[in-house]
């Protein structure tokens, strides 16, 4: 079964179409101008097929796995058929699995619950908080940030190797960091794991909607992300790669779906039999629209050309780069050097300037969404700030004093989506703000910077 849809006709091409680039916002400084979009590491817009794709279903909607009915069927059909789609865009080995969650944190939380008993879990610091933390009911190794690729592999050799006792462990590392877009030497770290008896989760939410993924060619063992940073709203998410341990976890969540039979006991109780395939992490009825909307954008990106859109994401990232490093106030923050390679994610600070307030300015005056904080990354950030690990560092720090450093950065980021418009409007009002100041004084309000009336 399909469901049929003009935007499958039509030619997709780079920057792909977006919800959004027609929106209009009002300045302080009087009049509107188009929003430029350039947060897309926190929330990417919805690819126009995407939403096409959604609509054209739509009235086709029923339920999934429950139903003889034609649209239970024709959704059941579209729902698996999308799992496939997402399994070939990862590179999928035959045996693997992809289980549909609702985020990339979601599906490491999956992860976790499914570790075997006695696994040591190694984490670098510099993770975003979705990997970082969900390992709770683990013994986890937080590892220091390393200041190179090869000293990323090095450190975790050491860690793998000295670990006591010599059992199951598990190693989860980012492809490309939500802070600074460098790219991690996942294949490296992946054969250093391999080599020490390790399994290796890759976080890709900040990875796959900028480069192309091969869950074989990388030879990791699970791979995560979510769909609103794939282009694909509606909150759904995936966790892709080897079963043992998912079929031999209970399930994530106990219901309907996850089970193949249930029986009352002669004693009162209950048996349960539960599914060995994805479906026993997937109980309840399931987000069909966002798991279709993660296919459409699979399928979007690919038809595209990834190669042709990473060429063009570089040729952003170079422009802002280069642009940045013309004024004197800015510092671009960097794990692995100037240098490294990486995706359209880029933070920095602005010397004598509060982030938040300069990321305000960015909005009210020149129409323009970026990022400032910490982004759930706070000991990578506050490392590379060189801040007190006890300081705030968000919207609410304290006004910076000329020369101060600041408690927080800024985040711009950029996708297949972005006009190239838009970037140079971005490095034109820096540029502005930097040498003229703000037009508008902002303070604090509930958390949020805003301009004072």
């Amino acid at each position: 079964m399909s469901v049929s849809t003009a935007a499958a006709d039509q030619t997709v091409c780079a920057p792909l179409p977006v919800l959004g680039r027609d929106v209009l916002v009002p300045l302080v400084t009087g009049g509107e101008v188009t929003y430029a979009a350039l947060d897309y590491a926190a929330s990417a817009p919805a690819l126009q097929r995407v939403w096409d794709d959604v609509a054209a279903y739509a009235p086709y909607y029923g339920s999934v796995h429950r139903g003889a009915g034609y649209l239970s069927q024709l959704s059941t059909d579209l729902f698996e058929s999308s799992r496939a789609t997402v399994a070939e865009f990862l590179g999928c080995r035959d045996s693997d699995q992809v289980v549909f969650t609702r985020s990339t944190t979601d599906s490491l939380n999956l992860l976790a619950a499914a570790l075997p008993a006695d696994c040591q879990v190694f984490v670098f610091e510099t993770e975003h908080h979705a990997s970082l933390l969900p390992w709770r009911d683990a013994e986890v190794d937080f590892l220091n940030a390393p200041r190179t690729p090869a000293q990323a592999v090095e450190t975790l050799e050491r860690a793998l190797a000295d670990r006591d006792p010599y059992g199951p462990a598990l190693v989860c590392v980012t492809g490309a960091s939500n802070v600074t877009g460098e790219l991690w030497p996942v294949k490296e770290l992946a054969a250093a794991a391999h080599a020490h008896g390790a399994r290796i989760v890759l976080d890709a939410a900040q990875l796959a909607p900028h480069h192309p993924l091969d869950i074989a060619e990388l030879d990791v063992d699970w791979v995560a992300f979510s769909g609103h940073k794939l282009y694909a709203p509606f909150g759904s998410g995936v966790l892709a790669g080897r079963a043992d341990w998912l079929q031999s976890a209970e399930p994530y969540l106990a219901g309907g779906g996850a089970s193949r039979k249930v029986a009352r006991r002669a004693d009162g109780g209950v048996d349960v039999e539960w599914h060995t395939t994805a479906a026993r992490h997937e109980a309840g009825s399931p987000n069909v629209i966002g798991v279709y909307s993660i296919a459409s954008a699979c399928k979007a990106l690919t038809e595209a050309g990834f190669d042709s859109l990473v060429e063009r994401e570089q040729a952003l990232v170079t422009e802002v780069l280069e642009g940045l490093a013309e004024v004197g106030a800015v510092r671009v923050l960097s794990l692995f050097g100037d240098d490294a390679p990486r995706v359209g994610v880029i933070s920095f600070v602005v010397e004598g300037w509060n982030s938040s307030h300069f990321a305000a300015a960015l909005s009210a005056e020149y129409g323009i969404g970026v990022r400032d904080g910490l982004f759930c990354a706070h000991p990578l950030v506050r490392t590379l700030l060189g801040s007190d690990p006890q300081d705030p560092g968000e919207c609410g720090a304290p006004e910076a004093e000329p020369g101060e450093r600041s408690l927080n950065a800024i985040r711009v980021s950029f996708g297949a989506g972005t006009p190239d418009e838009h970037v140079k409007r971005f490095l034109r009002a820096v540029r502005e703000l930097v040498e003229d100041g703000a037009k508008w004084n902002y303070r604090t309000e509930e958390g949020r910077c805003v301009p004072a009336v």
